[in-house]
């Protein structure tokens, strides 16, 4: 059966909003991944499915993915070993590594990233010789790797889905998929914590990039963590406002608060296009002056080819967050600033 997104191709050039929690819960993990935002180097996908993959196994033959975990924990199994996830970590599964997740509860909250390209670290992150260098934000002790390698040396009837050309397709095999002894390489599932980002700070306002955790093909994944507002005794620490030129910008938000948006919800999702102006919202500029740090987390994507809305982005957007930079005083109803911390 297809999986393949039903775009909405409204050319309007305007900034969006997706109430990301509004995705209804489903009991299986391949029916409740929905794709919002897509591309032809990536695919923006929310879930949240309330029941494990115990019944099958499953293999994206088209894409790496990323999973960043929101809500939920529990393992991955894989032919690899296992990997125990919690909220807060990014998992990395490359194309064609056939797994499953089991979920500790019903209450999951997932975003994930579909890449067509290898999903790396960052080139400049490393030495000539691959290893990350001492200003890399992350370094590889806060890689967890797959452990306690099981080998299921077993007949019977094991029902695979594999997603190829956004086609699912069924098969039945006759041996056990994680029938593996051992396994050697550089390609393999792995774990990264959130909070195991350690952010870069500066007396200035610093770059985006400074926020980047992964790199993919013609986009980045990034992470904005809780760290050190500017500390130049002039500094403002609300970013300026900017235009892409390069790029779409698509922020997550997961915990905190954000001291440039007025109003932020849990799984929230922002686009700002290339090609025009987005920044703070007005009188957050001035109420970010004086503070000293901030604890937001968010999961930004930047892609650098243009990103399409799916029907069921379209289902949960919000139509009047364009309005949200009119001042409270000229719109009569301006959004109000919150703490989505749980």
């Amino acid at each position: 059966y297809s999986v393949a997104p039903k775009t909405v191709h409204d050319k309007q050039l305007k900034h969006r909003c997706l109430k990301g929690f509004h995705i209804e819960p489903q009991d299986d993990y391949l029916q409740s991944r929905k794709p919002v935002l897509v591309n032809n180097d990536c695919k923006v996908i929310l879930s949240a499915p309330r029941k494990s993959m115990t019944d099958y196994y499953y293999k994206n033959a088209d894409a790496d993915e990323v999973i960043f975990v929101h809500e939920g924990s529990g393992t991955l199994r894989t032919m690899y070993g296992s990997l125990n996830f919690e909220y807060g970590d990014y998992l990395v599964i490359p194309r064609g590594t056939t797994h499953q997740l089991e979920f500790d509860s019903e209450k999951n909250r997932l975003l994930i990233v579909e890449s067509y390209g290898p999903i790396t670290t960052p080139k400049r992150y490393r030495n000539h010789y691959g290893q990350l260098m001492e200003h890399s934000p992350y370094c590889e002790r806060d890689i967890r790797k797959p452990v306690d390698l099981e080998t299921f040396d077993e007949r019977g009837d094991f029902l695979f889905y594999i997603k190829k050309q956004d086609n699912i397709y069924p098969y039945h095999y006759l041996n056990h998929p994680f029938d593996v002894v051992g396994w050697d390489g550089f390609v393999y599932p792995f774990a990264f914590s959130i909070h195991n980002f350690e952010p870069i700070t500066g007396r200035l306002h610093m770059p985006p990039p400074i926020h980047q955790t992964f790199d993919g093909h013609n986009f980045v994944i990034c992470s904005f963590v809780p760290r050190m507002y500017d500390y130049h005794p002039l500094s403002i620490p609300a970013p300026y406002n900017h235009s892409n030129i390069d790029s779409d910008e698509v922020l997550y938000y997961v915990d905190g608060d954000f001291m440039s948006r007025k109003h932020v919800e849990r799984g929230m999702i922002t686009l700002h296009p290339g090609g025009i102006p987005h920044g703070p919202h007005p009188g957050t500029v001035e109420k970010s002056i004086g503070a000293k740090e901030t604890r937001e987390l968010a999961v930004m994507v930047d892609t650098f080819r243009p990103l399409l809305m799916t029907e069921y982005a379209a289902g949960i957007e919000d139509p009047n967050y364009y309005h949200s930079w009119i001042p409270d005083a000229v719109s009569g109803n301006g959004l109000q600033h919150v703490d989505i911390a749980p």
